[in-house]
């Protein structure tokens, strides 16, 4: 069921997707998030702030992970996650629940998430929704660092997609929390460019060694996609460059 100023959008995998356009909408990095999850079909895993639940449906899609428990603490989107797996027939495989992630203790072989990694200042967007998406209003990186670590099991994996001005903040929250950055990648939009994305793979109680992959470059000079993007579009998987 849609609502009001809700729209139907078709994404990767066969995804029907129900958005709105006002506020929180599909973007790249829920690709390359999705994209940079290790396989590992029986792990348990949960996505902190789920938003249209776009991520935990590719990942359910691909069959890269088992169940699913998809945490967001705005209702609207939390109930939103619910009807967009109902909607692609995966509310079998993917579990929504409104809850804020600081509070939470359970345990998960995986944890995923694309934070919210702006400062509270500045102008406010008209959508409050969509603002508290991307700024620090319900948490910052270091609470959703140490709310993985509180819910990972021993040797568990979290996976998190960040802005690469907030790298130092990521990187020394996920030491802070004992959950060790283990593999990192950043994203630019060509050679041109300077990264505009970076993605972290930690691993809770890992011994110190992160191995940096090379740049992903997501297009040519002519626009057209690299083939290491259209390979991931295709496989669903991170390029095979480690």
């Amino acid at each position: 069921m849609m609502l009001a100023n809700e729209t139907m959008t078709a994404v990767n995998d066969g995804i029907r997707l129900i958005q709105n356009p006002e506020g929180l909408t599909f973007g790249t990095d829920a690709l390359l998030l999705a994209a940079f999850v290790r396989r590992a079909p029986a792990a348990s895993a949960a996505e902190f702030g789920s938003g249209s639940g776009i991520v935990s449906l590719l990942l359910a899609a691909r069959g890269k992970v088992g169940r699913i428990l998809a945490v967001e603490v705005q209702e609207y989107y939390a109930d939103l996650t619910k009807r967009n797996a109902e909607l692609n027939g995966m509310a079998h495989r993917i579990e929504a629940r409104c809850a804020d992630i600081r509070e939470m203790k359970e345990q998960f072989d995986v944890i995923y998430s694309n934070p919210p990694y702006m400062r509270t200042a500045g102008q406010r967007n008209r959508d409050e929704g969509k603002y508290a998406a991307r700024h620090e209003v319900n948490g910052g990186l270091r609470d959703f660092c140490f709310s993985a670590a509180r819910n990972l099991k021993y040797g568990g994996r979290f996976y998190c997609v960040c802005r690469p001005d907030r790298a130092v903040d990521l990187i020394a929250a996920m030491r802070e929390a004992a959950v060790e950055p283990k593999r990192m990648v950043f994203v630019s939009p060509t050679a041109a460019h300077p990264p505009c994305l970076m993605l972290v793979e930690g691993k809770r109680g890992g011994k110190p060694s992160c191995r940096v992959l090379p740049t992903l470059f997501l297009q040519r000079e002519d626009g057209r996609p690299t083939e290491e993007a259209e390979q991931m579009g295709r496989t669903g998987d991170w390029p095979d460059r480690e």
